[in-house]
């Protein structure tokens, strides 16, 4: 157990014993709704005493489990300093119905809300936003704590362009090596490695479902690695590039057959030569359909973040040698999905879908 994750365990034992019944109407004045979700709600509020804006967030006590609550808590108010991060004030009570924590808020709404569908942010805009990321989860991860819910929904702007971002919602956060059940489910941000689960979930029979052994697997920052890469693709171009991480996922093979087949001598020298010095056109791999509108400098940013074997998955620290540059070719608009999902009967998810019980958590 790293030091991080035991002193976590010491803190979270200390506010269990300090936890203070309140009344939210007699400490603060609510403004309105920030979020809400299967978590909880987050309000908007004014401390009253003090005037200061903060977001406080509530979680029913009958669906919520006091460590849960604690630990999300702590990871917030002790381990979240970098600037981009989104940090708990000191402030945790219990009301008759809920537990409710004090963060900072994120007044211009979470990175979801810009994200232009079909069309993205400005690549300077996302840029930015990748540059801040890549800082805070380097940070969480020098601490031995993986993120590990890295999406759009969960990171909140402090100004309209993208200048200062801060990632939240610290609700899933383990330690690094924690063995935890393998889940897998249909997204881009579910890892291909997590596929191993998948017959827990696509299984309509009960009793095959018991027969099937749970998969334990341990917590590591490739997680993170590989969100980071989805959600920039989705913040650079309105759409995601794939339904989920399939062996069934026309869109997801294409890339697989892409990756494969671009791995050459020529991946360890400098990316920014080889912009100088490109392959000739007919010694290029064909690239999967939804990459084509990227410049080879974006092609090896996604591909460093996207590799399918998380032993060898590019880190957050890696990136910042991958940002200066342009990403999206002149006139290049993303490739619609459908394209290459014509076998799925339900057609390809090609924009950032709308948010399940999304949220400021």
């Amino acid at each position: 157990m790293s030091a991080a994750a035991r002193l976590l365990d010491d803190m979270c034992h200390l506010t269990a014993q300090s936890l203070t019944k309140l009344e939210t109407s007699e400490h603060f004045r609510v403004v309105k709704l920030l979020g809400e979700g299967s978590y909880g709600k987050v309000m908007l509020a004014v401390h009253l005493k003090s005037g200061s804006a903060m977001a406080l967030k509530f979680f029913p006590r009958v669906t919520t489990c006091l460590s849960s609550f604690l630990r999300e808590y702590n990871v917030a108010l002790r381990f979240c300093t970098h600037p981009s991060l989104s940090r708990a004030l000191g402030i945790a009570y219990f009301t008759p119905s809920h537990y409710v924590f004090a963060q900072q808020a994120g007044l211009f709404g979470d990175l979801y809300d810009f994200i232009v569908p079909e069309a993205g942010l400005e690549e300077s805009q996302c840029q930015r936003v990748v540059s801040q990321l890549c800082g805070a989860l380097s940070h969480l991860h020098s601490l031995g704590l993986v993120h590990r819910d890295v999406k759009p929904d969960n990171v909140f702007l402090c100004d309209a362009a993208c200048h200062w971002v801060k990632l939240g919602d610290f609700g899933m956060v383990k330690a690094r090596g924690t063995k935890v059940p393998e889940v897998w489910y249909r997204s881009p941000y579910c890892t291909p490695e997590a596929e191993v689960a998948r017959g827990t979930v696509d299984s309509k029979d009960d009793e095959k479902k018991k027969r099937l052994q749970r998969v334990w697997v341990s917590v590591e920052p490739s997680v993170d690695s590989w969100a980071l890469g989805v959600l920039t693709y989705a913040v650079l171009t309105g759409a995601h590039p794939w339904p989920s991480t399939s062996s069934d996922c026309n869109a997801y093979l294409k890339y697989l057959q892409w990756f494969d087949s671009a791995k050459s001598p020529r991946d360890d020298l400098d990316v920014w030569a080889e912009l100088d010095d490109p392959l000739p056109e007919k010694e290029r791999p064909p690239v999967a359909p939804q990459f084509a509108l990227f410049t080879p400098l974006a092609r090896a940013f996604f591909r460093l973040l996207l590799d399918p074997d998380p032993l060898i998955r590019g880190r957050p620290e890696d990136v910042p040698g991958y940002l200066g540059g342009a990403w999206l070719a002149a006139g290049e608009r993303p490739c619609p999905l459908e394209q290459i999902e014509k076998s799925r009967g339900s057609g390809a998810v090609n924009q950032v879908k709308e948010k399940e019980g999304r949220g400021q958590r």
